[in-house]
């Protein structure tokens, strides 16, 4: 049996702060540092024993994956980053309270250019500051891999490529993968792989650092997934994430 572990990094300081995100590289909160620990003590815990690991190039993931490892031992396994695992990118809402932007454009709006499938928030300037294209990170990316904006359509085609042609493979050769992730990147690949429709996939709401393990027999067809943790805990944290799109 193989299992892969999906996990959305630990709070950060702009999820404290109910701001977007996107590609904006903030650091994990203090108590999004303790999510992380916690959710590698959960999996040790739980018997897992990693032999490969994958994140984005974003600090919040980084951090938590590292945080993670760390609690199990596994400092030493090989990492592999990828931008395609990069949270969506939120266009010219990043840096803008939610609460703040549904009271001003409607919580419908909000919750269309959070959740939506094929509808993007509108793109930052090619000169933003904020613009990806000026992050040496990115240097080696075509320009038409940049992103200014992103629905969640867009960030499935990145993704998805990336795990059928990266991590699949990598299934043949070890049992026990994690991926340190974001909400949406991770959405992506949780479409994929539950065959989720456009429209229901708006009310998947990740919570942060609980661990998602999906289990896949050895010609990696899924076989069944669960978190990892209390379900009536888990149920609160869901709802907070949905309530961020709120007034």
């Amino acid at each position: 049996m193989k299992k892969v572990v999906l996990l959305r990094h630990g709070e950060s300081v702009w999820n404290n702060e109910n701001r977007f995100t996107g590609w904006t590289d903030v650091d994990l909160s203090p108590k999004g540092m303790e999510e992380a620990v916690l959710a590698g003590k959960t999996l040790k815990e739980n018997g897992f024993c990693f032999q490969k690991a994958y994140t984005s190039y974003l600090k919040r993931a980084v951090k938590t994956l590292n945080s993670v490892l760390d609690v199990m031992d596994l400092d030493w396994i090989p990492v592999e980053k990828s931008w395609r695992l990069n949270e969506k990118h939120y266009g010219m809402l990043q840096g803008l309270n939610k609460a703040e932007t549904a009271a001003k454009y409607g919580e419908d709006q909000v919750l269309v250019w959070r959740r939506s499938y094929d509808i993007a928030p509108a793109p930052l300037a090619s000169d933003d500051s904020r613009n990806p294209r000026s992050d040496i990170r990115y240097n080696e990316l075509k320009d038409c891999e940049v992103p200014l904006t992103e629905s969640l359509k867009e960030t499935v085609e990145r993704a998805v490529p990336y795990w059928e042609k990266v991590i699949v493979p990598s299934l043949k050769q070890y049992d026990q993968i994690i991926i340190a992730a974001h909400g949406n990147s991770l959405r992506a690949i949780i479409k994929f792989l539950k065959n989720i429709s456009d429209s229901e996939i708006v009310s998947l709401n990740l919570p942060t650092a609980i661990p998602y393990v999906f289990e896949f027999d050895d010609d990696v067809n899924l076989l069944k997934d669960y978190f990892l943790g209390d379900p009536e805990e888990i149920k609160k944290k869901m709802a907070a994430v949905a309530n961020q799109g709120k007034k």
